[in-house]
């Protein structure tokens, strides 16, 4: 009896469903005052697709090389009818570990920066905008000595950075001249210490596209090399937490799979998923952290405090919000993973696939991260029930 349902009444059910949850939800004022920032403020959603739609090219371009012109037959994407589409069965196993990944994002670094962080470490050092002096003098202000010190391994990861695309690019080449394994081992070194700068990097845009949700919710003004420069200083508050991620990642993530091209360490890529489970969970954890950081003036002490504040008084909001995004990631990746398996060798039907994909993860990201700023904003000022807790909109 189920096989002779129309397909379209389950849709038609999971769409209904799917607009109860979100019009009669208890944090639907923060979700509709995300979206108003979002439309207000489209940098916040179009960072996000820029550096996807970056991310994917350098993987199209790396593992999907084109044979020549013939590749490109618009044939492939006019019968999709005719595609082997993958039921939903076979391709769930896919699904859990990146939307979880996906939640933790929009509470630490929602986006993967290769290759602009090339771009981003060459304008930091040429000082473009200011940021690099801005940078120098917030960590010698928030940490003395010490800032210098994590200005040395920011310039050194900022280096590798620029080194990383040498090396993969010059690496067959080289292979002619020195062993295999020695050249592994170098770039995978330089991939280990380049991926600090790209992960606070990512945290930097973070950083900075809070801040323009704040100044939209407190409608502020600012000039826009006046926002780089107070960002950079919020991201010097928020540098310690980040450090903490930033360790715990490199122990139990980066460090084994280095470890592996200079020993022997069997079976290290079975423990990867259960790895990038463990940081997700402890970023969802600690989730208002960052963004208290960057609201505030606060050390990282009163910044847990806060949080452990929130956590207790705040939970029931905290879990609808972690649903809902859970929510919009499961479908997205879901819708991902089937395309993908019905698309398998177009590279037409990849390309207009990725592009529908990068544009759609950015707005939903963009709409969530304005979204949690603007639920912790009313949930810290006790504000939760007030229909029009914003008052103006920001001008600059």
């Amino acid at each position: 009896m189920l096989s002779s349902i129309p397909r379209i009444y389950p849709l038609l059910g999971l769409c209904g469903g799917y607009l109860v949850v979100l019009f009669f939800n208890p944090i639907r004022l923060a979700l509709r005052d995300g979206l108003r920032c979002i439309l207000r403020f489209k940098r916040i959603w179009l960072t996000f697709v820029l550096l996807g739609f970056a991310y994917s090219v350098f993987q199209f371009a790396t593992f999907t090389p084109l044979r020549g012109m013939a590749d490109l037959d618009f044939s492939q994407v006019t019968a999709p009818g005719s595609w082997d589409w993958p039921a939903f069965v076979e391709i769930w196993r896919e699904v859990p570990l990146p939307t979880l990944e996906g939640v933790a994002g929009i509470f630490d670094n929602a986006t993967t920066t290769y290759p602009l962080s090339i771009v981003a470490a060459v304008l930091l050092l040429i000082n473009w905008r200011g940021l690099h002096g801005a940078l120098v003098r917030a960590l010698g202000k928030r940490y003395g000595f010490w800032g210098y010190l994590i200005y040395f391994v920011l310039l050194i990861s900022a280096l590798a950075t620029l080194l990383k695309p040498i090396a993969f690019w010059r690496l067959p080449e080289w292979g002619t001249s020195a062993p295999a394994a020695k050249l592994l081992q170098i770039s995978a070194t330089v991939d280990a210490v380049a991926f600090i700068f790209e992960y606070l990097f990512g945290v930097y845009i973070q950083v900075y596209l809070i801040t323009v949700c704040l100044a939209w919710i407190k409608g502020l003004s600012f000039g826009e090399e006046d926002l780089f420069r107070f960002a950079m200083r919020r991201f010097s508050y928020v540098l310690e937490w980040a450090g903490i991620v930033v360790i715990v990642g490199t122990l139990i993530v980066r460090a084994p799979l280095l470890l592996a091209y200079f020993m022997n360490v069997p079976d290290v890529l079975d423990y990867m998923p259960g790895e990038r489970f463990i940081m997700s969970m402890l970023i969802i954890m600690f989730c208002s952290v960052q963004v208290s950081l960057v609201l505030h003036n606060e050390t990282l002490r009163a910044a847990f405090h806060a949080h452990k504040e929130f956590i207790r008084t705040n939970l029931f909001r905290f879990g609808w919000f972690f649903l809902i995004a859970a929510l919009h990631f499961f479908f997205l990746i879901t819708c991902d993973a089937i395309v993908r398996g019905a698309i398998a060798d177009r590279p037409v039907g990849v390309i207009a696939w990725k592009i529908i994909y990068v544009c759609a993860r950015g707005l939903i990201t963009g709409w969530l991260l304005a979204s949690w700023v603007c639920l912790f904003r009313q949930c810290e000022t006790r504000r939760v029930n007030q229909e029009t807790w914003i008052q103006s909109e920001i001008r600059y």
